[in-house]
């Protein structure tokens, strides 16, 4: 059998996977207690800061464990993790299966790692299973996912497939330290200058790219389904660090001479919502956040008219031309802005990241596992951004299970019923199993 061939196991082998999962229930909960023990935050949740001492930990740890699951250990230039259950032959491509390991500020404990886990479980349940890969199948620890950090998307997953954006390395620089992303780098193992001479997974050596996920809004909690099949990822228009100058002035100016950026930073607020209302109102997907959003610290005051306003904006939507229409009612809302209240908009630098598709084809296949095993489930497009899409931006075949999550992400609330991922790590397995393996 070839790798172009698959197993489509009879359904007593695929309760076999099922009863292999299920058994790893103990192996996953010491994982995700290992990790979140090994990272605590004083000020409450995980700390696994990118390219530093807790996303370090992270990939410790999953390293650990997978050399103690018997798999093959190895580190790329960006110092992603990756452990391998390699095949006997096939057609020199491999299916990834993982997500990433950092975490925000006071994250929550499942956020990314949960993902990296259940490639894990999956590799070892399938081979508990007395199954064989067709092809080399590999959990992999994504490194600096959480833009927070570096300010810039999906830093790991576009350096192991070589789209990070030329000058990355040395111009994104770390919010706390200012240090560089290429200095990070150096210092957690990677190689800053193999990166720069080409990517260590050609896009066309990859079969398939696979992620787990928590669901980052409660929309599996209010259908009362387990799993979500994700039918596609946001991309993302952003701008870091804008800010709105004007003039700082007497608290007594008259309206008619000012020059405040308070105001029109509220009125760029509430137009936004607007907009966003009006796409909620046609059914269009999309999501606008400041996130930042303040006057000057240095300057502000109970008496003086702001003259200095930052913010900063992310923009996203599951379709390119709703993406670009936000982006360009945006620019026109700022033209009138500054027109109507006398102030100069600094939008500073452009970040972006492409709309995510999923494959039809591993999408329907992880709806028709989950159905198989009995897991509730729905098709359901991701608000968040994950490293899936730029898997998927580079061309490689994707697919995603979003798992319920009462309490959303970037909070140390997060809420993963271990049954409910187990049930993920089940259509994962299943699929491998139907697509990637023989008995």
């Amino acid at each position: 059998m070839t790798p172009s061939q698959p197993a489509g196991p009879i359904p007593a082998l695929r309760d076999r996977v099922e009863r292999a999962v299920r058994a790893q229930q103990p192996f996953a909960s010491a994982f995700l207690d290992r990790i979140r023990d090994e990272n605590p935050d004083p000020a409450g949740g995980v700390l696994r800061d990118t390219y530093g001492a807790g996303e370090n930990r992270g990939h410790r740890a999953m390293a650990d464990a997978a050399r103690d699951s018997g798999l093959e250990v190895t580190t790329d230039a960006a110092a992603n993790t990756y452990a391998r259950w390699a095949a006997q032959g096939g057609d020199g491509r491999s299916v990834l299966i993982g997500s990433h390991l950092d975490s925000v500020p006071r994250g929550g404990n499942f956020d990314g790692a949960a993902g990296v886990l259940a490639g894990l479980v999956a590799l070892r349940a399938l081979r508990d299973a007395g199954l064989r890969p067709l092809r080399d199948l590999i959990a992999m620890g994504i490194r600096a996912e959480e833009s927070v950090w570096f300010e810039v998307s999906y830093i790991g997953s576009r350096a192991a497939l070589g789209t990070l954006p030329e000058g990355t390395l040395e111009r994104a620089h770390r919010i706390d330290t200012g240090r560089t992303l290429a200095q990070h780098i150096t210092e957690c193992g990677g190689d800053p200058d193999a990166l720069r001479a080409g990517p260590t997974f050609a896009p066309d050596r990859i079969a398939a790219f696979l992620e787990v996920h928590i669901e980052q809004a409660p929309v599996l909690l209010e259908t009362g389904d387990a799993l979500g099949i994700c039918t596609g990822i946001p991309g993302n228009v952003r701008y870091p660090a804008a800010c709105i100058l004007g003039r700082h002035q007497h608290v007594g100016t008259p309206r008619r001479f000012r020059h405040d950026t308070a105001v029109a930073g509220a009125v760029l607020a509430v137009e936004l919502d607007r907009l966003w209302q009006r796409l909620e109102a046609e059914g269009t997907p999309a999501a606008i956040t400041l996130g930042r959003f303040h006057t000057d610290a240095d300057r502000h005051g109970l008496t003086t008219v702001p003259g200095l306003f930052h913010f900063s904006l992310d923009m996203r939507a599951q379709d390119p031309v709703v993406l670009a229409r936000l982006e360009a009612e945006l620019l026109a809302l700022v033209a009138r802005i500054e027109a109507e209240y006398r102030v100069t908009f600094q939008l500073g630098a452009r970040a972006s990241a492409a709309v995510g598709p999923m494959a039809a084809d591993i999408r329907d296949d992880l709806a028709a596992a989950a159905a198989h095993h009995g897991v509730s489930h729905m098709m359901l497009g991701s608000p968040a951004s994950h490293d899936a899409a730029a898997f998927g931006a580079a061309g490689v075949p994707v697919g995603m299970v979003l798992v319920r999550n009462e309490n959303g992400s970037h909070t140390p609330e997060e809420a993963m019923e271990i049954e409910d991922f187990m049930a993920a790590c089940v259509v994962v397995a299943d699929w491998l199993a139907r697509r990637h393996c023989q008995p």
